[in-house]
């Protein structure tokens, strides 16, 4: 039976911005089977062709028809100048249009479907326990990013943010939703099980946003994000935004997503003049030396490596040297985790050691060093863990530790992801060590991090025990909320999230 076509959203602000009424309009089958004539080769799959011919990119948000409440909102934070992927997709999704949006993480994909959802929202009040908007997110660390990253937005709007986690008092979050929330920015384990206790609807969703798609397709989340979106309004908008699409993320597209706006930068580092991409040959009997000296530059680096245990056993290592270090895995609970990241934001701690669980959601304003202790074994990998630094215009570097044995499985790690890096080989104590990384050598005066309370950001749900806090650093435009991962390399097939 031949599907029917989505009556396209009007952009009527008496209305709430998000289309009209349920009945307006013939409504879609949640089953997107009628793909384009032709589809254009471009990336890790083949990306749809748009039938209906897309709206120019804007020059600033001046610009989009958008809510006076946002537009001084983004002058008061001093966002002035889009950027690429936000001047390409907004005029299109603020229409109602479905939009599929590829860039490398640091790129602003958070403001660019923020502030649509946003926007199409404002004007109205959702009932309790069913929120009008949903942001999915593969992760704890990425939920409260981009809740951040929007709160300053939604509140000049009157729109009220749900944050649903796993970690934290399902109690709490069931009540913000009993309560009535607009917006819920939401992991799809913590959602499903709301939904199930009776706590949420997802009825009334008129927009619904997947960022990170391929990370919930890698983690497992793939079956409770489809279940999760054949609930929403079946004419609703989607908006999927990722760093890279593959063949998992493609079933989506073609699934839920009717005669979407593609836009497609280049996801490869590479592709980013400001990030360089070092390859350094060690030696194995001296690999441990030479990231000791890395670890205790003058700055922040994040080094990553394969296993929580070898995290933790470095992070002791560097702490025992007298190098501020503090380890991020998934075996930390979420209040560990938060104070962690905090500390290292506010320079307390120096070097961030960590499994893949930072790769994506983590954002940290000037850090210009990221160092594959252990070189991933995905070129997804690779580039998720050099997004943390070179975001938003900033410089940075990637090195990449690389023993003998290891060299030619790194050369074509570095082929799949389109990158020519600089090569050379290094020894700690040498001065070209110390000019690519700032390695230094350690104090070796021992060192302790101290374990104090860290205030929860506003929007998050509090643990059943601690206390309520202020919101933390912001993570918007210019200093983009990140996208994160939350498994450790060995072991992500086997690793059922906690959501």
């Amino acid at each position: 039976m031949p599907q029917r076509a989505r009556t396209p959203h009007t952009h009527d602000r008496s209305a709430g911005g998000t289309g009209g009424s349920r009945s307006s309009g013939p409504r879609r089958s949640r089953r997107y089977g009628n793909r384009p004539a032709g589809r254009a080769v471009q990336g890790d799959f083949a990306l749809p062709k748009t039938i209906t011919p897309a709206l120019a990119p804007v020059a600033s948000f001046a610009d989009l028809a958008m809510s006076a409440g946002l537009l001084a909102t983004l002058g008061r934070e001093g966002v002035t100048v889009p950027f690429p992927i936000q001047a390409a997709t907004l005029p299109n999704s603020l229409a109602g249009r479905d939009v599929l949006g590829r860039g490398r993480t640091g790129s602003g994909k958070t403001l660019a479907f923020g502030l649509a959802v946003l926007d199409r929202t404002a004007g109205r009040r959702a009932e309790p326990r069913r929120p009008l908007a949903l942001v999915l997110v593969p992760t704890r660390e990425l939920a409260q990013q981009v809740t951040d990253a929007l709160t300053p937005y939604a509140r000049s709007v009157s729109l009220r943010l749900a944050t649903v986690v796993g970690g934290m008092s399902i109690g709490r979050q069931a009540g913000q939703l009993r309560t009535g929330a607009e917006v819920v920015v939401a992991t799809p384990g913590r959602l499903k099980d709301l939904i199930d206790r009776g706590d949420c609807r997802l009825d009334d969703i008129a927009v619904t946003v997947l960022d990170e798609a391929d990370q919930m397709a890698d983690m497992g989340f793939m079956p409770q994000v489809t279940a999760l979106l054949d609930q929403v309004r079946p004419d609703g908008q989607r908006l999927l935004f990722s760093a890279t699409l593959d063949r998992n993320v493609d079933r989506l597209v073609r699934t839920y997503l009717h005669d979407p706006v593609v836009h497609s930068v280049d996801p490869s580092a590479g592709a980013v003049t400001t990030m360089e991409h070092h390859v350094l040959h060690v030696h194995d009997a001296d690999k441990h030396r030479t990231t000791t000296e890395i670890a205790a530059r003058d700055g922040r680096v994040i080094m990553f490596l394969d296993t929580k245990h070898a995290v933790d056993r470095l992070t002791k290592h560097l702490l025992s040297n007298g190098v501020r270090a503090a380890a991020l895995h998934g075996g930390k609970s979420q209040p560990q985790r938060t104070r962690t990241l905090a500390q290292f934001k506010k320079g307390q701690v120096t070097a961030l050691v960590a499994t893949n669980v930072a790769a994506r959601g983590i954002h940290v304003d000037n850090l210009d060093l990221v160092v594959n202790v252990d070189p991933p074994t995905d070129h997804k990998d690779y580039l998720h863990r050099g997004g943390r630094t070179a975001r938003a215009g900033e410089s940075g570097s990637v090195v990449t530790l690389v023993t003998p044995d290891q060299r030619r499985g790194m050369s074509r790690l570095m082929a799949s992801a389109g990158i020519t890096p600089r090569i050379a080989q290094v020894r700690s104590g040498e001065a070209e060590l110390s000019r690519i990384t700032g390695a230094q050598a350690p104090s070796g005066v021992p060192v302790v991090i101290a374990a104090a309370d860290v205030e929860r950001p506003r929007g998050a749900s509090s643990p059943s025990r601690g206390r309520r806090g202020r919101r933390g650093s912001y993570a918007g435009q210019g200093r983009p909320a990140g996208e994160t991962a939350g498994r450790s390399a060995p072991s992500r097939r086997r690793f059922r999230p906690a959501a």
